[in-house]
C-alpha cells in the first residue's frame, strides 16, 4: 500500500486542481455532484495504476472525457491522462497508451468545435490542440525511455551477479585443481617412500622370524606406524581428491530456502509427493538451484505473490515445480533472462527438460524434469 499511496495523493492533488480551474474558469460550466464524483472515480483509477495500468487509463481517459463535456475545466482536465499514460507506457502497454491519446484527443478537439462560438478564431484551437498533442507525445516516450532505462538497469545488474558467480565458481575449480596438484605431489613424494619403509620392514620381520629369532620391538613399531601412516595418508588424498564439499546443497534444504524466502516477503508453500530417497549428487544440486532460482525470480519480478515449491519422486524421474500467482500473463511474453538460461543449461546438461512459461490464470511457473534411470 505504500507503493500505492504516491499515485493516491497525485489522484487527489489533481481532482481539487480539476474543481478549482473549473471554478474560476470564466466559459466552465457549473460542477454539479455527478462531476464530482468523476473526479473521484478518476482519484481512484490512479490510485490503482501501479498495479492494474491499463484499466486505470481507459477509467482516467472515459471519467476526463465526460468531465471535459459536461464541464469543460480546459486543459486541466487532460493532466489526469498523461500521468496515466505515462505509467501505462513505462509498464510497456504501448498499443493501450496510443489508443487512450488518440480516443482523447480526439474528444477534447470535437467537444472544443462543437461549442466554439461563431466569432471564435479557428486557430486558437488548433493551436490547443496541437500542444496537447505534444504533451501527450512526451508523456508516450518518456514512458518507453524510462522502460528502456529500467530495463538496461535490470540488465546491468544481472550480469553483476552473473560476473559474481562466475568469479565464485572459478575461484571454486581453482581450489579443486589445487587440492588435486597437493593430493598429486602428496602421493608422487610420501606414498612411494612409506610404502617402501613399510615393505622393507615387513621383509625384515619375515626374515628374522624365518631364522627363527624374535624381530626387534623397533622394527616391529616401524612396521606398525608406517602402516598406519599409510592409511592416514589415503585418507588425507582421497579428502582432497573429493570433488564436492561437505557442506554441499541439495533438495533436503528447501525447507530453509524457502523460510529464508518468507523472510524477505514472499510466502512459500512446499509439498512433496512420492518417496524421497537418495540421487544423484549432480541432480540434487541441480533440482535445489532450480528452486533458488525460480524463488529469487518471483521475489524480483513477481510482486505481491504467492509461491509454491513441488517435489515429486518418481521410479525413474524427478520433478521440481515452483508456480507463483504474480503479474506474469500468457498475453505478455517473458523474456528469458541470464536465470532462466542458467537453469536450463544446468537441467539440459543432466539430460533433462525445462519448461518455463506464464500460466493462463496469471502467474509463472518453472517445471523441471531429472530421468533417474540413465547415466548423468
Amino acid at each position: 500500500m505504500r507503493r500505492d499511496l504516491p499515485y493516491a495523493l497525485s489522484g487527489l492533488a489533481l481532482g481539487i486542481l480539476l474543481l478549482g480551474n473549473a471554478a474560476l474558469a470564466p466559459d466552465a460550466a457549473p460542477v454539479r455532484a455527478i462531476d464530482v464524483a468523476l473526479v473521484l472515480v478518476m482519484a481512484a483509477a490512479l490510485a490503482a495504476c501501479r498495479r492494474y495500468p491499463v484499466v486505470a487509463l481507459s477509467v482516467v481517459t472515459a471519467a476526463m472525457l465526460a468531465l471535459h463535456v459536461r464541464v469543460h475545466p480546459g486543459v486541466s482536465a487532460a493532466f489526469p491522462v498523461l500521468g496515466a499514460v505515462y505509467v501505462a507506457a513505462w509498464r510497456g502497454h504501448r498499443s493501450a497508451t496510443a489508443l487512450a491519446s488518440l480516443v482523447f484527443l480526439g474528444g477534447f478537439l470535437a467537444r472544443d468545435v462543437s461549442v466554439a462560438p461563431a466569432g471564435r478564431p479557428g486557430q486558437l484551437i488548433a493551436e490547443r490542440t496541437a500542444l496537447l498533442l505534444g504533451w501527450f507525445v512526451a508523456a508516450n516516450v518518456a514512458g518507453l525511455v524510462s522502460r528502456q532505462r529500467r530495463a538496461y538497469l535490470e540488465q546491468v545488474e544481472q550480469r553483476a551477479v552473473e560476473a559474481e558467480r562466475t568469479r565464485e565458481e572459478m575461484a571454486l575449480r581453482r581450489a579443486g585443481e589445487e587440492r588435486l596438484r597437493i593430493a598429486r605431489d602428496l602421493h608422487d613424494s610420501l606414498t612411494h617412500s612409506i610404502s617402501v619403509i613399510k615393505v622393507q620392514a615387513g621383509i625384515a620381520v619375515h626374515l628374522a622370524r624365518k631364522h627363527g629369532a624374535e624381530p626387534s620391538a623397533a622394527l616391529l613399531a616401524i612396521q606398525e606406524a608406517s602402516g598406519a601412516a599409510m592409511r592416514e595418508l589415503r585418507a588425507t588424498l582421497d579428502v582432497l581428491r573429493s570433488p564436492s564439499d561437505g557442506d554441499g546443497v541439495g533438495l533436503a534444504r528447501v525447507g530453509e530456502l524457502a523460510e529464508r524466502t518468507r523472510a524477505a516477503g514472499v510466502p512459500v508453500q512446499v509439498s512433496v509427493t512420492g518417496q524421497p530417497r537418495d540421487l544423484p549428487a549432480e541432480v540434487d544440486q541441480a533440482g535445489y538451484r532450480v528452486v533458488q532460482e525460480a524463488l529469487t525470480n518471483v521475489a524480483r519480478h513477481a510482486g505481491p505473490a504467492t509461491a509454491q515449491i513441488h517435489v515429486e519422486y518418481a521410479p525413474a524421474q524427478l520433478t521440481v515445480c515452483v508456480t507463483d500467482d504474480g503479474q506474469a500473463s500468457p498475453a505478455r511474453p517473458v523474456t528469458p533472462g541470464v536465470g532462466l538460461r542458467g537453469m536450463r543449461e544446468r537441467v539440459t546438461g543432466l539430460g533433462g527438460t525445462l519448461h518455463t512459461a506464464a500460466r493462463d490464470g496469471g502467474g509463472f511457473g518453472v517445471q523441471a524434469t531429472f530421468p533417474l534411470d540413465g547415466p548423468a
